[in-house]
């Protein structure tokens, strides 16, 4: 599943890889590429989850899109409930998470997808046994800063 997950990110991102400055000042992800997990810094949060940061800049049609791989212990959240000013996907790899959003609260597991749109109160819970480890897509909007 590990591998699973990784190639699905770069068939998400079309060809990716370092290039120019875009008109906004991002990074232009121009050519494909490969980016492996010893080279993404890996960061302890205050919940005692990790994230990696795996891209950040703009696609070359045009849009902003940031890449990153979190895990989070059970029981615990990311962050207090928020609105975010872009698009985010979020690909659940393993554990049991929770999508709180608005008044309602989903419950999506290995292999499951969550879409957060543009202006929405959420966060995330990690209601399973085991710590949740999942990928966050987010396209547009304030990704450009």
């Amino acid at each position: 599943m590990k591998n699973i997950a990784r190639v699905m990110l770069c068939v998400l991102l079309g060809g990716v890889g370092a290039g120019a400055q875009s008109p906004g000042g991002e990074k232009v992800l121009s050519h494909a590429q490969v980016f492996p997990l010893d080279g993404m810094t890996m960061r302890k949060m205050p919940n005692g989850g990790e994230s990696r940061d795996v891209v950040r800049g703009a696609l070359m049609t045009g849009e902003a899109v940031g890449v990153h791989e979190s895990v989070l212990p059970v029981g615990s959240v990311p962050n207090p409930q928020h609105v975010i000013q872009h698009s985010e996907l979020i690909m659940v790899q393993e554990g049991m998470i929770e999508f709180e959003h608005g008044d309602q609260a989903e419950k999506v597991g290995a292999g499951g997808v969550i879409y957060v749109a543009l202006g929405t109160m959420h966060t995330l819970k990690n209601v399973g046994d085991v710590p949740a480890k999942y990928f966050v897509v987010a396209i547009g909007g304030d990704m450009k800063k």
